[in-house]
């Protein structure tokens, strides 16, 4: 099998009435030839498949599983929407069947618990009875039977013998009771306990239903983003295009107040563009020839023209489309254990059941069989494995899906379960905790006449200059207004600066502190002083001359972001200890440290080292966090529990790493770890409930408390009881989407 044919794909499923459905569909992709995994998310109900392109096609995966009963959209184009209209029409429906359901089940409710000695109400009660579970309840009987035919049960099986049994019995009741009083037993009906169970358990899937469409509510609002169609200039002409016809080369046309379809370059025009969307900052972008526009960010009031560079999955929204889908379709290591527990939870609830039933014959006195066919089918009801199966899925996409609104681009469960277990954080500089672009912070006149004359000669020299610096010079004096004198003359000297000269021929210095001390300038005490203290910060000092005297000095520096200070003592408040790894030079990385409040650093870092250090804090035991934003941080990424790449990141990082921050804001990273805490906090509460429902309520259906005062557990009781823990399960899941990060 050629690692080159292997192709992973998120596919929509439909036809999952439970966990074990999933694990059902789980199971069946697995042991086809060619398929190397198979990841079921019940809540998102979708399939995660990594298979051999070579071995076995789409096509040949959807009929598979439609054997079985179930199906997966194989188109990619429009995929998620066609899953929401089959999931809208089957809420639909199954809202329909609920209602009808329910309207003929409260007079066989009413005859059963109030007029069970009229003997018509037994005929009545059969006539209402029918239809509600074989044409309202009918998808439990199928669905059970396609099961079995592939050797399989699941929570339909636990359904559909309940009720069958419930139904089959009070039959033979109504028109043999004879059978029964020879034996000097009263012959009951369980009309009511079986039409109550199919309509409580369609309630649930109700609720659950819509439950369920509200996790990922945050992946819809992504998708939105993208508009359906745009402008471009198609054979030399205008046309409008639908967003799928797009192809790379394109030129296309953005107008005021349009979404960026697809990511590209600007080629002509400029505006400022919202990319809020991307970095979480609300100051909108200036965007002018050369510059990069990305899909899902919106325009304001200019217009410009742009190549398309990256169009439909590839392009960044499509990205964090595709990793919100696979996350929400990841297991968490938990998550692993409770799959295997409900692929054997069915079979041994039937065991249980048949258990029952025949203790109840043996023990159960001359009630035995009426009483041992009550409990058996309240076990099998009460058992569902419903709230086991929804309680990791659930609270996992919540989580994810609160991770999306805050910037948190979470890649799979994984990182999302061990976060809240970190305790050491790794953090390169450039691009973390400093901005990654270097700015003018400091400036010093030393004269002060002529002053806006001298710095539009400043921008003139730095416009023509090619060293790396001179863009944040020249950034400052035209967002401060300059305009640039007219220069000729222009010289680079080499390893010191650039000279030019001026309409009236003096020349004009810009570059290092050689170059000052080449023209013989020499600088005061105080002012090396100066010099000296932003040097000490990390900064690079600019010197401006002319062929005479020192004009002015320019501090340059990576500043640190705003929020890095705060961020880096809400990581040591969650006890975590921070480490911070750069290539940058020892002096640098010192300053940097210092300003933040990070003791523990080191510069002068290759790639490899960092990677070695993260193995060296992992060997001492610690659960580690690598925050990144480049190349050079990918193989520490791939080495850290939980790796984190920055906003605007290198594609080989972002690729690498398991969560991605959409901002640049480092205030994220608590955030991520808190959402961890809070999310696994979720995970095991529903877990506690849905393990601790079954322990408690399987005895108590089987009949335990019956020697101490008499009670037995009604079916229809049961039911309503097995629905209500699948709802709390997902209701609880649900709160996370309120909870304060």
């Amino acid at each position: 099998m050629s690692t080159q044919t292997i192709e992973k794909s998120t596919f929509p499923v439909t036809g999952m009435t439970c966990a074990g459905c999933a694990s059902s569909v789980e199971n069946i992709l697995k042991k086809m030839n060619g398929v190397t995994e198979a990841g079921v998310n019940f809540a998102s109900n979708s399939v995660l498949v990594s298979y051999d392109t070579e071995t076995v096609s789409k096509e040949e995966l959807k009929s598979h599983l439609q054997s079985a009963g179930y199906d997966i959209i194989i188109t990619t184009e429009n995929a998620k929407e066609e899953q929401d209209e089959l999931q809208d029409k089957a809420y639909k429906e199954v809202k329909k069947r609920t209602f009808w359901a329910a309207i003929l089940t409260l007079p066989v409710f009413i005859l059963g618990m109030f007029f069970m000695s009229w003997e018509p109400g037994k005929y009545i009660s059969l006539a209402f009875a029918t239809p509600v579970l074989f044409i309202f309840g009918r998808s439990f009987f199928i669905n059970a039977w396609k099961q079995a035919k592939h050797g399989k049960v699941n929570m339909d099986t636990l359904v559909a013998l309940s009720t069958g049994v419930a139904y089959l019995f009070s039959i033979f009741s109504t028109f043999f009771p004879s059978f029964f009083e020879a034996q000097g037993i009263t012959a009951h009906v369980y009309y009511e306990a079986a039409t109550v169970i199919i309509t409580f358990i369609l309630l649930g899937k109700v609720m659950e239903e819509k439950a369920k469409s509200n996790t990922s509510t945050a992946l819809k609002k992504l998708m939105g983003l993208q508009p359906k169609t745009l402008r471009a200039i198609i054979n030399g002409s205008e046309q409008e295009i639908p967003i799928e016809a797009v192809e790379k080369g394109n030129t296309i046309i953005i107008r005021p107040g349009e979404r960026v379809p697809v990511d590209g370059t600007v080629i002509k025009g400029n505006s400022f563009v919202n990319e809020s969307m991307i970095t979480g900052e609300p100051t909108a972008v200036e965007k002018s020839e050369g510059e990069k526009v990305f899909a899902g960010t919106v325009n304001q009031k200019g217009s410009f023209h742009f190549t398309a560079e990256k169009v439909g999955k590839d392009t960044f929204l499509s990205q964090i489309i595709r990793r919100v889908q696979e996350a929400q379709g990841s297991k968490a290591p938990v998550q692993k254990l409770v799959d295997k527990i409900a692929s054997i939870f069915v079979p041994t609830v039937i065991g249980i059941a048949i258990l029952t039933f025949i203790v109840w014959l043996s023990v159960g006195g001359e009630l035995a069989f009426s009483h041992g066919l009550t409990t058996a089918i309240a076990v099998l009801i009460v058992a569902c494995p419903c709230a086991l199966g929804l309680a990791t899925p659930t609270a996992i996409m919540v989580g994810i899906g609160k991770g999306a609104e805050n910037n948190i681009l979470i890649k799979d469960a994984e990182s999302l379960e061990l976060g809240h277990k970190v305790d050491a954080i790794i953090l390169d500089k450039t691009g973390t905790i400093t901005r990654g672009k270097p700015n003018v912070t400091d400036e010093k006149w030393l004269i002060s006449e002529d002053k806006e004359l001298l710095r539009s000669k400043l921008l003139a020299l730095e416009a023509d200059s090619e060293h790396p610096l001179a863009d944040a010079v020249i950034r400052k004096l035209k967002e401060e207004g300059v305009e640039a004198s007219k220069m000729t003359d222009f010289n680079s000297i080499t390893g010191q600066g650039v000279k030019a000269l001026d309409e009236n021929g003096k020349a004009y210095f810009i570059g290092n502190r050689a170059l000052v001390e080449g023209q013989g300038i020499t600088i005061d005490t105080a002012l090396s002083d100066t010099i000296q203290n932003w040097q000490d910060e990390a900064k690079t000092v600019v010197f401006f001359t002319d062929d005479k005297q020192l004009l002015a000095i320019l501090g340059i520096a990576d500043e640190i972001k705003t929020n890095s200070i705060n961020a880096i003592k809400d990581l040591k408040d969650l006890d975590v200890a921070v480490y911070m790894l750069t290539g940058d030079n020892q002096k640098t990385a010192a300053a940097v440290a210092k300003q933040v409040g990070i003791s523990n650093f080191k510069g002068d870092v290759m790639p490899s080292d960092k990677s070695d250090f993260v193995k060296k804090l992992q060997e001492e035991g610690r659960v580690v966090a690598m925050v990144g934003d480049g190349i050079n941080d990918s193989e520490a990424l791939a080495q850290a529990d939980v790796s984190i790449a920055m906003a605007h990141g290198s594609d080989i990082a972002m690729d690498v790493a398991k969560i991605t921050l959409t901002t640049s804001d480092l205030a994220t990273i608590p955030k991520a770890l808190k959402l961890s805490s809070k999310t696994v906090k979720g995970i095991r509460q529903n877990l506690f409930w849905a393990f601790f429902y079954n322990v408690i309520s399987i005895p108590i259906a089987a009949g335990v408390l019956y020697s101490v005062n008499g009670f037995l557990l009604d079916p229809m009781i049961a039911g309503a009881a097995m629905a209500f823990s699948s709802v709390s399960v997902v209701l609880n899941s649900l709160r996370l989407k309120n909870i304060k990060l």
